[in-house]
Parts: C-alpha cells; structure tokens; sequence
C-alpha cells in the first residue's frame, strides 16, 4: 500500500504544471514568450489574465519571486498609465490593488514557477527556468 500511495503521489505531481504563464493572446511578445515557453517544455499553465484578472495574492506572489517592486511590473506606456498614474506616487498596497483593477498594466508575459517568476520580454529570458 506505500508503495502505491508513493506511485500516485509522484504521478499527481509530475503532471502539475510546474510553470505558470500569465498570457495576452493579442500581445505579440505574449505570443513569442508563450511560443518559446513551448519550445522548452510541455510543463505549464497558461493564464490569459485578461478573462481571468489576477487576485492580489498572485500579484504579491509575482513580486516576490521577481524580487521586483510593483511599478516594475507596470506597462508605463498604457494609455491608462499615462493619463492617470504618471507622476503619481502610490504605496505597494495601492499599486497591486491598481494592477489588480487594471490587468492591461501588467508587463506581459509574466512565467511564474515554484521558487521564482520572471518577466519573459524577451522571450528568451524564459531559459532561466531551464
């Protein structure tokens, strides 16, 4: 029976996706990280973040493992960016719940794994993962 137990814990873990890709299908370098992504790997997940917004915890956690602070993650040339937060000076609370309201902010693609995530522009900074 332990040994079963053991075969069917390392067959649920194989087969969870190790990576997470936070993807915009209508983003050309979206398209080209999610292209190199598969070139590397059947191993991930994609999230098109504009059907399925972030929550605050997944963009806390995409800070952590970038070692980034918000506005790094932030598309300073979004026409949103440029109307209604150039300039302005927000605390990290209120930039994730901004990136939150506003997914368009977010630097495309993001590739998310179990100890650290990366902004993947170009899309061969994905190779850190391998």
């Amino acid at each position: 029976m332990h040994l079963l137990n053991f075969i069917i814990c390392v067959f649920v873990a194989n087969n969870n996706p190790t990576l997470k890709i936070f993807h915009n299908s209508r983003c050309k370098h979206s398209r080209a990280g999610l292209n190199h992504l598969k070139s590397k790997t059947d191993n991930y997940q994609i999230r098109e973040y504009l059907k399925e917004p972030l929550t605050k915890d997944e963009v806390k956690e995409i800070l952590l493992k970038t070692n980034l602070q918000p506005i790094d993650i932030v598309r300073k040339q979004e026409d949103y960016f440029k109307k209604n937060l150039k300039g302005k000076n927000f605390n990290k609370d209120e930039w994730i719940k901004i990136i939150v309201e506003n997914p368009r902010l977010l630097q495309r693609p993001i590739v998310v794994g179990r100890l650290k995530a990366l902004i993947a522009n170009p899309p061969e900074e994905i190779d850190g993962f391998f």
